[in-house]
C-alpha cells in the first residue's frame, strides 16, 4: 500500500522507471507494468535504438478511416482485438484513443483522431474504449485538452472561451470518462489558456475528477511535464517517461518543506499503485493473426467513402474488362501516418496486387509518379498510354505524409498527382481515383473531369484488399465522411487563426467548428459532413419524434430502393430557431448506422441524449437545456435532411440572479425584477410633475429602450435619476429574494 511507501518511494512511483515501463517498489511488491503506443495498433518498442520499430502487430485502420465508418459497434470489435493483442505482449495500457477535435485540416496527427465533431467522436471512442478494457487492459484517453496542432505543440498555448471549450474541445473527453472510465487519461504538451495542461488544476481535478467522476489515473504525454511539483499539485500521478531522480528529489523536498501536501503525493502514488493492481489481474493471451487481418480488412472497406460514381461506373465487373493500374501508392501503400502511433504491420496487402488477383482480364500498372510524388515525365507518360488503351483507368493518389511534429502546408494534392490525374482523364473517359490520406485534401477542379472518386484515407495494413473489395463490389460502400472537404483551405473556419503565433493560437471561430462554421456561413463546400455514397439507393419514410425521461427518441423508416443489400448511417441534427444564445445552425446529435435488404424497409431508431441539447451558460456556470421548439433534421448528411421534425422540449430551470451592473433592460426582461423596478419607478414619479426629466425618464417607451443597455448603478447617477445609489442594494435584494 503506498501508506507504507516513504515519501521517496511514493514520488519514485509517479514517474517511469524508463520509457515503456512504470518504476518497481520491490520492497513494497510492486512490480512494473508495461505501456505502449497506440492506438490503431499495438507498437511494442523492438530495439532500444529506434523508438519507432514495433514488433509485428496488426495495423488496424487509423482513426481517420475507423471513423468514417459511423459504426460504433465496429469501433468495439477493434478494441476488443488490440486488448487480445496487448494481453499477448504483456502490455498493461495502449496508449489511445485520440480524441482532439479535429480544427483545422492541416492538423499534423489529424490521422490519429476520429472527427471534427464531438457527438460522432465521443461515440466512436466510448465503444473503443470500451472493447479494449474488456480484455483487461487499460486504455489512455488522449491528449487532454485542446491540443489540435503539431507547430510548437510542446509550448503553444491554446486561448479559447469557455463556451467553446467545453461544448467542442471537452465533451468527447466527457463522454468517454462518463460512459467507460478509462484506466488513465493523457495530459497534452500545451497550455490551455497560458497554463500547461500538465498543471492545470482546474482541467485535471476539478473538472475531470470533481465534475465528470474520473476514478483513474493521469499520465502525461512523454515529455509533456515542465514542474513535478506543480503537476502533482494539479492532478497529474504519473510523468513519463522516466526515470525521472531530479523531478523524484524535487517532490520529496517539496513535501518535506511543506510546499507540496504530503497528502497529494501519497494518493498520485497510491492512483499508480491501484494501476499495477488491476493490470495484474488481466490473464495472459494469444491471438489469432489472420482474424485480426480480417478485422482490419472489413473496417478499411467499412471506411471507404464513395464521394462520385456518374453513370455508376463503380463496381468494376471482374470479367471482360482490361484494368490499367496507375500511381505509385497502389504498388507502394500509405497505410498510416509517421510519428509514435508507427505500427509494424503483420502483413501488408497492396491494391495492386488485389486488383491483380480479382480481375480476369489483362491488368497493367504503370507508376506515374516517383515514390516521393513528384513528376517524372517518362512514368507520367506511361502511364497515360496505359490508360489510353485499358477498359478502365484507376488512378492511385494522395498525400505524400502526415506526422506527428509537424502540421501540413496545404491541402492541395502534389502536381505530379494532379497531372496524372488530368492527363489520365483526357485519355479515357472511364477514370476512377483512388485517394490515400490523413487528413482531407482539396479535389476541386479536377474532381470534375472524373466520373469516380473513391475517399481512401489511410487504411491500415489491409487497406488494399479493401480497395478491391469495393472496386469490385464484393463490399458496397457504406463509409461517410466524418469532416468536411472544403473547396479551398480559406473557406476553411479556422483559416485565420491557425497556427497561431508567438506562442498563442486563438480559437477565433468559437463554435464553429468544421460543418458548423460553413453552415453558418452558407458556404459551398466539395463535399460535407456526413457525406458518402452508396452502389444502391435509399429513401425515408416520415420522422417521428418522442420525449422521454432522458433524452428524444427518433423513428424513421429507411428502405433500400435499389437491387444490392446496403448500409444507410441515418442521422440526426438539431436546431433550435429564435434560440436566446448563438448557435449552429445544425449539430449533429445522433446516428444509427442501419444494414437494409435489397428492396427492404427497416425503421431506424436513433436516441438524442438530454445533456447532448445543452450549451454551457457562462453566467451559470453550468450546462443547460434552453426549452422550446427542437427541429430535428434526420437525412444522410449534414447538408441533405430527408426528413424533418419538431419537438418541443421542456427547458432546465434557470434564473440570472440581477445585480446593480445588471442592464435596465434585463431587469425589465426578469418577472420579478420587472415588478421591484416597476413599483421603485412608481414610487418615485408620484407627484413629479409631467414634464419633469424623472417622468419624461419613466413614461417615453422609446426613452425606456434607449436606456435598455444601460447598468442600473450607472442610470441612479443620472440627475433627476427616480433611482438612489443608495436604494440599489435593498432592490437587488428585493429582486433575487
Amino acid at each position: 500500500m503506498s501508506s507504507e511507501l516513504t515519501t521517496a518511494e511514493q514520488a519514485a512511483l509517479t514517474s517511469g522507471g524508463d520509457f515503456w515501463h512504470t518504476t518497481p517498489v520491490e520492497r513494497a511488491g510492486i512490480p512494473a507494468v508495461t505501456v505502449t503506443d497506440g492506438p490503431h495498433g499495438v507498437r511494442m518498442q523492438a530495439s532500444s535504438g529506434d523508438l519507432l520499430a514495433g514488433v509485428p502487430a496488426t495495423c488496424f485502420p487509423p482513426a481517420v478511416a475507423s471513423a468514417s465508418t459511423w459504426d460504433p459497434e465496429l469501433l468495439r470489435r477493434m478494441g476488443e482485438a488490440l486488448g487480445d493483442e496487448c494481453r499477448a505482449q504483456d502490455v498493461a495500457v495502449l496508449l489511445g484513443p485520440g480524441v482532439n477535435i479535429k480544427r483545422s485540416p492541416l492538423g499534423g496527427r489529424n490521422f490519429e483522431y476520429f472527427s471534427e465533431d464531438p457527438i460522432l467522436t465521443g461515440v466512436l471512442a466510448t465503444e473503443w474504449v470500451r472493447g479494449l478494457q474488456s480484455r483487461g487492459v487499460g486504455a489512455s484517453l488522449k491528449h487532454f485538452a485542446v491540443n489540435s496542432q503539431e507547430t510548437d505543440r510542446m509550448r503553444v498555448s491554446a486561448d479559447i472561451d469557455e463556451r467553446t471549450l467545453r461544448e467542442i474541445y471537452l465533451r468527447a473527453f466527457q463522454r468517454v470518462v462518463i460512459k467507460s472510465q478509462p484506466w488513465t487519461v493523457m495530459c497534452a504538451y500545451n497550455k490551455v489558456n497560458g497554463v500547461y495542461a500538465s498543471e492545470h488544476h482546474w482541467l485535471l481535478t476539478e473538472v475531470l475528477r470533481d465534475e465528470w467522476g474520473f476514478e483513474g489515473l493521469v499520465v502525461s504525454d512523454w515529455g509533456a511535464v515542465v514542474d513535478r511539483v506543480k503537476s502533482v499539485a494539479a492532478g497529474l500521478d504519473l510523468t513519463m517517461p522516466g526515470p525521472d531522480a531530479e523531478g523524484d528529489a524535487a517532490l520529496v523536498d517539496a513535501v518535506d518543506a511543506g510546499r507540496l501536501d504530503a497528502a497529494l503525493l501519497k494518493t498520485s502514488a497510491e492512483r499508480v499503485r491501484k494501476l499495477i493492481e488491476k493490470a495484474g489481474a488481466r490473464p495472459a493471451g494469444g491471438y489469432d493473426a489472420e482474424a485480426h487481418h480480417a478485422l482490419a480488412r472489413e473496417i478499411a472497406g467499412r471506411a471507404i467513402v464513395l464521394l462520385k460514381n456518374d453513370d455508376d461506373l463503380l463496381p468494376l465487373p471482374a470479367d471482360g474488362i482490361t484494368v490499367g493500374v496507375l500511381g505509385e501508392f497502389a504498388r507502394t501503400p500509405r497505410y498510416q501516418g509517421g510519428g509514435s502511433s508507427q505500427i509494424t504491420p503483420t502483413r501488408l496487402d497492396d491494391a495492386l496486387t488485389e486488383i491483380t488477383a480479382t480481375a480476369t482480364g489483362p491488368v497493367r500498372f504503370a507508376a506515374g509518379y516517383t515514390a516521393d510524388g513528384d513528376t517524372d515525365e517518362a512514368l507520367l507518360a506511361e502511364a497515360v498510354e496505359i490508360a489510353r488503351h485499358s477498359d478502365v483507368a484507376i488512378v492511385f493518389v494522395g498525400s505524400v505524409h502526415e506526422t506527428e511534429g509537424a502540421d501540413r502546408d496545404s491541402l492541395d494534392l502534389p502536381a505530379a498527382q494532379i497531372a496524372l490525374i488530368e492527363r489520365v482523364a483526357a485519355v479515357n473517359p472511364r477514370t476512377v481515383v483512388v485517394l490515400s490520406n490523413g487528413a482531407v485534401i482539396t479535389t476541386k477542379p479536377w474532381d470534375e473531369k472524373v466520373p469516380a472518386l473513391l475517399e481512401g484515407w489511410l487504411l491500415g495494413q489491409a487497406g488494399g484488399s479493401a480497395l478491391a473489395d469495393v472496386l469490385f463490389g464484393r463490399v458496397n460502400p457504406s463509409g461517410r465522411l466524418a469532416e468536411t472537404i472544403p473547396v479551398k483551405l480559406a473557406h476553411h473556419p479556422s483559416y485565420l487563426d491557425f497556427p497561431g503565433e508567438h506562442g498563442h493560437v486563438r480559437y477565433g471561430e468559437g463554435l464553429h467548428v468544421g460543418y458548423r462554421g460553413f453552415d453558418a456561413q452558407d458556404r459551398e463546400v466539395a463535399y460535407p459532413f456526413g457525406f458518402g455514397l452508396s452502389y444502391t439507393t435509399f429513401s425515408y419514410g416520415a420522422a417521428r419524434a418522442s420525449v422521454t425521461a432522458t433524452g428524444v427518441e427518433i423513428r424513421v423508416r429507411v428502405t433500400n430502393t435499389g437491387s444490392r443489400d446496403g448500409r444507410e448511417v441515418v442521422q440526426a441534427y438539431v436546431s433550435l430557431p429564435g434560440s436566446r444564445v448563438r448557435r449552429a445552425p445544425r449539430e449533429l446529435k445522433a446516428f444509427a448506422n442501419v444494414p437494409v435488404a435489397a428492396g427492404e424497409t427497416v425503421e431506424a431508431v436513433l436516441t438524442i441524449d438530454r445533456d447532448d441539447l445543452a450549451y454551457w451558460d457562462t453566467r451559470l456556470g453550468r450546462w443547460l437545456v434552453e426549452g422550446g421548439e427542437y427541429l430535428v433534421a434526420v437525412g444522410s448528411s449534414s447538408r441533405d435532411p430527408r426528413a424533418t421534425v419538431t419537438v418541443h422540449i421542456a427547458g432546465d430551470p434557470a434564473r440570472i440572479p440581477l445585480t446593480a451592473e445588471s442592464s435596465v433592460g434585463e431587469w425589465f426582461a426578469d418577472q420579478r425584477g420587472a415588478e421591484v423596478l416597476g413599483k421603485a419607478f412608481a414610487s418615485a414619479t408620484a407627484g413629479a410633475a409631467s414634464d419633469s426629466p424623472i417622468a419624461a425618464m419613466t413614461a417615453d417607451p422609446e426613452m425606456l429602450m434607449m436606456l435598455g443597455s444601460l447598468p442600473l448603478s450607472r442610470m441612479a447617477k443620472f440627475p433627476g435619476s427616480p433611482l438612489r445609489a443608495e436604494a440599489l442594494d435593498g432592490l437587488v435584494a428585493d429582486a433575487n429574494s
